[in-house]
C-alpha cells in the first residue's frame, strides 16, 4: 500500500509539474512572446526575436538522449549553471548573510530595560539575545583555542543557542507537515464526505461510496493480516523459547 501510494504521488506530481511548466513556462515565456512572428521566418520577424536563443538552448538539452550528440547538451547546461550561480550568490548573500548581520547590529533600546518595561521583549532584550547567541555560536566553531574557562563557558552557551535554533527549525518543519495533513483531512471531510453520503448534494455519486468502502476494506484487511502474522510469530516454538 505504501509503495502504491508513493508511486501514485510521484507520478501525479510529475504530471502536474509538466503541465505547470508547459503553461507557466513555455506558453507564457516563449510562445506568447513570439506570437507576432511567423514560422516560415523562424520567428525572426517577431518584436522579441531574441527569445529564440533560450528556445534553442532548451532544444540542445534534449541531445543528452543521444550517445553521439550528448556533448552538445553540455553547452546549455553550463550556460544555465553559470547564470543560476551568478543570480543565486548575490541573493543568498543578501537574504542569508547581510540581513542576518543587519538584524544582529540593530541598536539596543537600553532605556526600556528598567521601570515599567522590565522583562518586556520589545524593550531591547531580543537584540541582546540575538547578539549574545550569535557571538557564542561563532565561539563554539572556533577550534584553534581550547574550550576551557570563560571561553569554554561561552562555547557551551553557543551549543545551547544552536540546539534551540535546530529545535525551532525542526518544530517548524513538523508543524508544516501537520498543517498539510490537516488541510487534506478537511478537504476529504468537506468534499469526499459530501459527495459520498450527502444525497442532496448535486455532485453525489455512488462511485465515491464504493471507493470509500474499498479503501476502508483494504486498510482493515491489512491491519488484520499484520495482526495474524504477529500472533503466528508469537506462537511459534522459537518465539516461545
Amino acid at each position: 500500500m505504501y509503495k502504491f501510494a508513493e508511486h501514485l504521488f510521484v507520478g501525479v506530481s510529475a504530471g502536474y509539474f509538466v503541465i505547470i511548466l508547459w503553461h507557466n513556462g513555455l506558453v507564457t515565456n516563449l510562445y506568447q512572446r513570439l506570437a507576432d512572428g511567423h514560422f516560415y521566418f523562424l520567428w525572426l520577424d517577431s518584436a522579441k526575436w531574441w527569445y529564440i536563443f533560450p528556445a534553442i538552448l532548451g532544444i540542445m538539452m534534449f541531445t543528452r538522449f543521444s550517445k553521439k550528440w550528448s556533448w552538445v547538451s553540455r553547452w546549455p547546461v553550463a550556460f544555465y549553471i553559470g547564470i543560476s550561480t551568478g543570480l543565486a550568490i548575490p541573493l543568498e548573500m543578501a537574504n542569508r548573510v547581510n540581513r542576518q548581520l543587519y538584524a544582529m547590529m540593530e541598536p539596543i533600546d537600553w532605556s526600556g530595560f528598567w521601570g515599567n518595561r522590565f522583562l518586556d521583549l520589545s524593550a531591547g532584550y531580543s537584540e541582546v539575545l540575538i547578539f549574545v547567541g550569535t557571538v557564542t555560536a561563532l565561539i563554539y566553531f572556533f577550534f584553534s583555542k581550547a574550550h576551557t574557562g570563560l571561553f569554554g563557558g561561552a562555547a557551551k552557551v553557543g551549543i545551547w543557542t544552536l540546539m534551540l535554533g535546530f529545535g525551532a527549525s525542526f518544530g517548524f518543519t513538523v508543524m508544516a507537515r501537520i498543517s498539510l495533513l490537516i488541510n487534506r483531512i478537511q478537504f476529504l471531510d468537506k468534499n469526499w464526505k459530501r459527495n459520498s453520503f450527502d444525497f442532496a448534494n448535486e455532485n453525489f455519486s455512488p462511485l465515491y461510496q464504493v471507493i470509500f468502502w474499498l479503501i476502508i476494506l483494504i486498510f482493515v484487511s491489512y491491519a488484520v493480516s499484520e495482526f495474524m502474522k504477529y500472533l503466528k510469530k508469537k506462537n511459534t516454538p522459537a518465539a516461545a523459547a
